[in-house]
């Protein structure tokens, strides 16, 4: 069954209500436009995000359902611990933001497509020079072996992608982030669509209506000096992460 979705247009601010957007597929809102850093910024404030695949024109989400995480509320498996410590890994912030989203655009095992284009690549490198979008490293022996990156907007984090190369370098940058995001305030990680894995590290869904009264009553100021390239120091005993019902994992 075909369906309509309202194009974008020059108006970089432009679009529609939120709660306009499809229920199947769910959260679908709009088609079109560019990925001018203006428009993103403005649409992450209306919480909404870009997500297509090459070939496909931009399409635009805001599901009815969003995954979000308060920092300090994973859970963080007595594996991940004993992997964190056996792991001789080094962490920092924004000193390798091209490496990291180009490392999480390379194709996964179970699919030869990605969703992070060399245009979305672009658009997110221009976001992180005007102190938007920002990285989080993990090092082991020199070499970039894990990572993330996303967008701060007010408090809030909006998740983008992660990558690994050695296991479970991903998830301890996951972990690297909250604290981060601890010690400047941060009330929210946006991690946007359900899955499996993030619900098995305590992400839970909130409804559309929730997640966006929280985002208009964040500051909107951009914070660039609580971004600034630096060594993170990871300490799992100051952060207590730790779920005491998921200790024993």
């Amino acid at each position: 069954m075909p369906i309509y979705l309202p194009e974008l247009n020059h108006d970089l601010s432009y679009f529609p209500a939120v709660n306009t957007a499809l229920a199947e597929p769910d959260g679908l809102l709009a088609m079109g436009g560019d990925l001018n850093p203006e428009r993103l910024v403005y649409a992450y404030r209306q919480g909404i995000f870009p997500w297509f695949e090459d070939g496909q024109p931009i399409l635009w989400w805001s599901p009815s359902q969003r995954m979000v995480l308060a920092p300090g509320k994973m859970h963080i498996s007595r594996s991940l611990r004993k992997s964190f410590r056996r792991q001789n890994f080094t962490f920092s912030i924004n000193n390798a933001f091209a490496e990291v989203i180009e490392s999480c655009a390379e194709p996964r095992g179970y699919s030869s497509d990605t969703w992070i284009t060399d245009t979305m690549q672009d658009a997110y490198l221009q976001l992180h020079e005007m102190g938007f979008a920002h990285s989080i490293e993990v090092w082991q022996e020199g070499q970039l072996v894990g990572g993330l990156y996303g967008m701060y907007i007010g408090d809030i984090f909006c998740g983008e992608s992660m990558f690994h190369t050695v296991t479970d370098a991903s998830k301890i940058a996951f972990i690297a982030l909250q604290q981060h995001l601890l010690s400047i305030g941060c009330k929210l990680i946006d991690c946007q669509l359900h899955n499996e894995h993030l619900a098995s590290l305590g992400a839970i869904e909130i409804s559309r209506d929730t997640f966006i009264n929280q985002l208009n009553s964040q500051n909107t100021t951009v914070q660039q000096q609580l971004w600034q390239p630096q060594t993170l120091v990871l300490d799992l005993l100051v952060l207590n992460l730790i779920d005491k019902t998921k200790a024993n994992t």
